[in-house]
């Protein structure tokens, strides 16, 4: 059960910045005292703090100085304790407040129209509302528990995560090319999914209907886990983002990676969930009549055989016609297109974890995931907590520095968080708030123009 506590209490993890956990004695599992030493030390408050102000946090006139003040930041304490609307005005008040409290979790809400933290002088009055927050996608692996057989629930291994890497590469691609978007963070969750952050002036300001109108633009996937089709497409041609999509993502990450790791054609339980999205009995019969011969190739991998035999069958001779070609285009939808928490994106004042949080089921760090890169990268390997403090034990605690996390497997994360998101974004903001200023300025010589 989920307690929300009061807006100033505390937790009974207070952090010294200056106590440090004696050498050599990390265990490898998560640990609440493991938190000080990472707040104290390793966690990019800074480089936070400079994302979350969008430029406003510079002495620039047409800065927002109150801007980060009215953003909502939750935090999740040990026993489930749950902190809402808490805000901060400065750097230091949030490392400050984070030290003291020692979170679980960290939560990023909307920019409001006052200080969330003094809400309740505005009840009634209509006044606290939302009005900003980045486009935000939540893609979870349990989503995709009927089309995994490796693992379930909040197990992943490299067997399955092809599923996100799909969902990163036509998510991205999208946004990038139809939609116009460039200051994009994807983020590793730390146990089973990813969390995708559109940061540009425009994403940021889109209003509840235009965010569903986004998600909606992305919604393919349909019914539960008992469905018998979990896609139909329509028409005579696909949708060009979907006929991308399946071009330079989907078909090869089915039939390259998925097909064999899953072995979706290695049982006759499994086969039949495929013949099941195929609407014509003649085809279904005489596909199951070859493989309960069960007479396997000697040399070639099952799954391949049997999905070069389907394909053969739908898209050659008496069966080739648009609507049966186009049950291997579902096939490959059904089992890798991405599956998105809808809710998340169509509403403004949705909290979401924030990156770099450690998770307290694996103690692993939610590190950013670079869409250029994500074949790459592998989850089993993204660094713990524990790994973290033994690194820094290594590199000697005894000497203080502000980067720290540099002498840690954490750095690579860090510099390329700099680099090749805040940077650009910074720069763009700083170019906004400048545009909007000289707009306002050279209004000012001119009241009377229309």
């Amino acid at each position: 059960m989920v307690h929300e506590a009061a807006e100033n209490g505390g937790s009974d993890m207070v952090i010294d910045g200056n106590e440090q956990k004696p050498k050599n004695i990390v265990s490898n599992g998560f640990d609440a005292n493991y938190l000080k030493i990472y707040y104290g030390k390793l966690f990019p408050f800074a480089d936070f703090f400079k994302w979350m102000s969008y430029g406003n946090d510079g002495k620039h006139p047409g800065s927002d100085h109150s801007y980060i003040g009215r953003r909502e930041f939750s935090f999740t304490l040990d026993n489930d304790i749950y902190l809402r609307f808490q805000s901060f005005n400065s750097l230091s008040e949030m490392e400050s407040s984070t030290k003291e409290k020692c979170p679980f979790k960290i939560d990023i809400g909307p920019v409001y129209s006052v200080d969330p933290a003094k809400r309740h002088a505005y009840a009634g009055a209509n006044v606290f509302t939302p009005v900003e927050r980045e486009l935000v996608f939540d893609i979870d692996m349990t989503d995709y528990d009927d089309v995994r057989y490796c693992c379930s629930g909040a197990d992943v291994c490299l067997d399955c995560w092809p599923l996100m890497t799909a969902a990163i590469k036509v998510i991205d691609s999208t946004l990038r090319d139809d939609f116009g978007f460039n200051h994009i963070l994807w983020v590793f969750s730390g146990r089973r999914g990813v969390h995708c952050w559109v940061c540009d002036g425009k994403a940021r300001r889109l209003s509840n209907e235009q965010r569903a109108a986004i998600a909606d633009y992305f919604h393919l996937y349909q019914g539960n886990e008992n469905s018998r089709k979990k896609i139909s497409l329509t028409g005579p041609v696909l949708h060009p983002f979907l006929a991308r999509s399946y071009i330079e993502v989907l078909k090869d990450s089915f039939e390259s990676k998925l097909l064999c790791s899953q072995k979706i054609f290695s049982t006759e339980e499994r086969y039949e969930k495929v013949l099941d999205m195929i609407h014509d009995e003649s085809i279904t019969s005489e596909l199951r009549g070859r493989w309960q011969d069960n007479r396997r190739p000697s040399k070639n991998d099952v799954n391949l055989v049997r999905w070069e035999q389907l394909k053969n069958m739908l898209q050659s001779g008496k069966h080739k016609s648009q609507g049966m070609r186009r049950h291997v285009e579902e096939i490959v939808f059904s089992f890798t297109y991405p599956r998105l928490d809808l809710e998340v994106t169509k509403h403004m004042n949705h909290l979401l974890k924030a990156p770099f949080c450690v998770h307290p089921k694996t103690g692993r760090i939610c590190v950013p995931i670079d869409p250029e890169r994500c074949d790459e990268f592998d989850p089993t390997t993204v660094p713990t907590v524990a790994q973290l403090l033994e690194e820094l034990n290594a590199a000697d605690m005894e000497v203080d520095s502000e980067t720290d996390w540099d002498r840690t497997s954490l750095g690579e994360s860090i510099r390329f968080f700099r680099s090749a998101f805040l940077q650009p974004l910074l720069k763009s903001c700083k170019e906004e708030i400048e545009s909007s200023y000289n707009a306002k300025v050279q209004q000012s010589k001119n009241p009377l123009s229309w």
